[in-house]
């Protein structure tokens, strides 16, 4: 069964892939091109990544798989949330998005205050009509550190504090981060899933 992956992301397509590999699954990125570029005008996870599955689906004719991640933090009433990437501004980089949530953090000084998790969701459309998909979610726990720490990961790794490694996730091992994330557990979940249909 081919499945586009509605994302360009070659580290995504990899972590993806070897979950899958017991599975009679091809999975192809979709192309780097404007077109399968889509808005997520979603105000959930869940909502964000049916837009992305059901657009590439639409496009390619193929079963669509997509995520949505972001980092919750409850004393921020949830955000940065589904505008994670954008939290900044629409344009955001990584370091500003960082920035600005240490900023509306840093007068939150008692530790169970800093509480995050990070969220997946993914979502996989067996054609772009699909009225049931397939939802697999994962969460990671974790707190807001006062101050960036580590060069590995992306986002906001370098201060989301993992309490069972005492550590943030940008100083975890990749091979830790691909067991233990958000998205390492949605993945697991989705990947029991198709198994049970036989795909």
């Amino acid at each position: 069964m081919k499945i586009i992956l509605a994302s360009g992301n070659a580290g995504k397509l990899n972590e993806f892939t070897a979950a899958f590999s017991d599975l009679s699954i091809e999975l192809v990125p979709q192309p780097k091109t404007a077109e399968y570029e889509v808005e997520e005008t979603g105000t959930t996870f869940v909502e964000n990544a049916i837009i992305k599955a059901r657009h590439a689906s639409k496009l390619s004719g193929l079963p669509a798989l997509a995520d949505d991640s972001g980092l919750i933090v409850p004393v921020l009433q949830g955000q940065p949330g589904v505008r994670s990437a954008r939290y900044a501004g629409e344009q955001a980089t990584d370091q500003e998005n960082l920035n600005l949530l240490l900023l509306n953090m840093q007068h939150i000084n008692e530790p169970a205050a800093r509480e995050a998790l990070f969220f997946c969701c993914l979502v996989l459309l067996r054609h772009h009509q699909d009225p049931d998909p397939i939802i697999a979610k994962g969460t990671w726990q974790g707190n807001i550190s006062t101050k960036a720490s580590g060069g590995g990961g992306f986002g906001y790794d370098p201060v989301f504090y993992v309490p069972s490694h005492q550590c943030t996730a940008a100083e975890l091992s990749k091979a830790t981060k691909q067991k233990e994330s958000h998205r390492a557990q949605a993945i697991k979940f989705m990947a029991a899933q198709l198994s049970d249909l036989n795909i």
